[in-house]
């Protein structure tokens, strides 16, 4: 399934699931024009193929918490055991393999100063045969995350679009605590984005109207959001890379808002350090690589340096992993 690229079908369901991962295989169908059956067979083929998946995450903005971009250098003989623990975390995301199987980067989040220091400064430099960890701070997202990666999102009609979009958030002032059990619903969602009421109230020892009512309320204040992690190479995109650009500040938000719409990027964040915008790119192949560095990013306003890396080894995208396994 893994070789394999999307038809149209399954393209349009995976479009559908980008605008909202726990819509009723019932309303995406009559959207699509197809059964409830076709849609359900389609998710669950690809899922048990582990091909793809809908998970539900927490939005470290809106809690209270920090995201940190860490670059982590390693032995050769280190970087695959070190880049899989990172991804059993559950705190991590897109923990990846570049500059020759040397270096480990990942996106990691952090409740608070403890939780950071804890990690960058304790657990990394202590592990054998890391010989460097540097640490960069997420100040803004621009794509990926609650925003989504528009490049799989492509094949639905704006009417269609607008059929099964669920109510956008409100983002009232404060941060959004979490209570008791919300825990135990973000874990759960974290593996299976679709996980029925009754098995999240079993998980959590709440009734199934107070696992509604909580899952409707963090989305609501938009705490929890959902993400679709799906096999790149379903999409026919061969070639990931990491960027990380030097842009005027001046120009950084309008440079990262036009990057934002490429759909190219699969992640994008204004950043600490020595550059400041960071991007995840997803493209055909090393062609079409070059073509978006020169055609794609050459052309934004304001870029003064870029480095490029490309990604030789994915341990991790989105949510909880399921090591072992492709």
């Amino acid at each position: 399934m893994g070789s394999l690229v999307l038809d149209e079908l399954d393209r349009r369901i995976v479009h559908a699931l980008h605008i909202d991962g726990r819509a009723p295989f019932s309303r995406i169908a009559s959207v699509l024009g197809v059964s409830d059956q076709t849609v359900a067979r389609r998710y669950r083929g690809l899922r048990s193929a582990k091909s793809l998946r809908v998970v539900g995450l927490p939005n470290a903005r809106r809690l209270g918490w920090v995201e940190w971009f860490v670059r982590i250098q390693v032995t050769p003989d280190a970087a695959v055991p070190v880049a899989d623990a990172l991804a059993r975390r559950p705190d991590t995301s897109w923990v990846c393999l570049t500059s020759g199987g040397t270096q480990i980067v990942c996106v990691t989040r952090a409740r608070g100063p403890h939780e950071r220091d804890a990690l960058l400064l304790g657990q990394l430099p202590r592990t054998p045969r890391v010989t460097g960890v540097t640490a960069h701070c997420l100040l803004r997202v621009f794509a990926g995350g609650p925003s989504g990666w528009h490049g799989r999102a492509d094949s639905l009609a704006p009417e269609q679009v607008a059929a099964l979009a669920p109510e956008p958030p409100r983002e009232p002032e404060g941060r959004v605590v979490l209570q008791d059990g919300d825990e135990q619903l973000l874990a759960t969602l974290a593996h299976d984005g679709r996980t029925t009421y009754p098995e999240i109230a079993r998980e959590t020892g709440w009734s199934e109207m107070t696992a509604r009512r909580r899952l409707a309320h963090l989305r609501e204040r938009g705490a929890l959001f959902f993400d679709v992690d799906i096999d790149p190479l379903l999409l026919g995109i061969e070639t990931l890379a990491i960027l990380w650009l030097t842009v005027h500040p001046a120009r950084l938000r309008r440079t990262a808002e036009a990057l934002a719409a490429h759909p190219e990027a699969a992640f994008a964040a204004a950043t600490t350090g020595p550059t400041n915008l960071l991007v995840f790119a997803a493209c055909r192949d090393v062609d079409a690589l070059y073509d978006y560095l020169e055609r794609g990013i050459g052309t934004l306003p304001g870029i003064r340096e870029l480095e490029s890396a490309p990604v030789i080894r994915n341990s991790k995208r989105v949510g909880a992993t399921r090591l072992p396994g492709p």
